[in-house]
């Protein structure tokens, strides 16, 4: 069952507002060049901008509409949301049209899930993987929709 947010269009509609095209959370990470290896090399998302050369300190990676800022600062601990509290544990929501694919991608490619496929009690159908900072991203979709063909 989908939801309407207040304000959203229907089909044949025109927008009466500008578009918010994507949100990118932005992490702090205690090792950027770690961090980079972990998302581009594992989780196959490509670096689009990297900011502090020769000392890198920023880096934007991104996989189709997904984009993550990354940031280390000294003194800086990165602190997860499983840290803060057991129940709350995930840091990003990814949206994918088809979890299975992806799963099997990410085991193909050697990356452990911390959760494994499956359907949730809250009615999605994903997975979750841990970064090198602890952050829980889960990446899935609503149980309910069909799997793409």
């Amino acid at each position: 069952m989908g939801v309407a947010s207040e304000g959203g269009m229907g089909a044949g509609e025109t927008p009466t507002q500008p578009l918010v095209a994507t949100m990118a959370p932005f992490f702090i990470v205690a090792n950027l060049s770690c961090s980079l290896a972990f998302y581009r090399d594992r989780l196959g998302f490509a670096l689009t901008h990297l900011a502090g050369e020769p000392a890198p300190f920023l880096a934007l990676v991104q996989r189709e509409g997904a984009m993550l800022f990354l940031k280390s600062e000294a003194g800086i601990a990165p602190v997860p949301n499983a840290a803060r509290h057991p129940n709350l544990r995930w840091d990003a929501y990814c949206a994918v049209t088809d979890p299975d694919a992806l799963a099997a991608e990410y085991d193909a490619r050697g990356v452990p899930l911390s959760t494994p496929l499956s359907d949730t009690a809250d009615g999605l159908r994903g997975f979750e993987v841990t970064d090198p900072d602890g952050r829980v991203l889960f990446f899935g979709r609503p149980a309910d929709q069909p799997r793409p063909r």
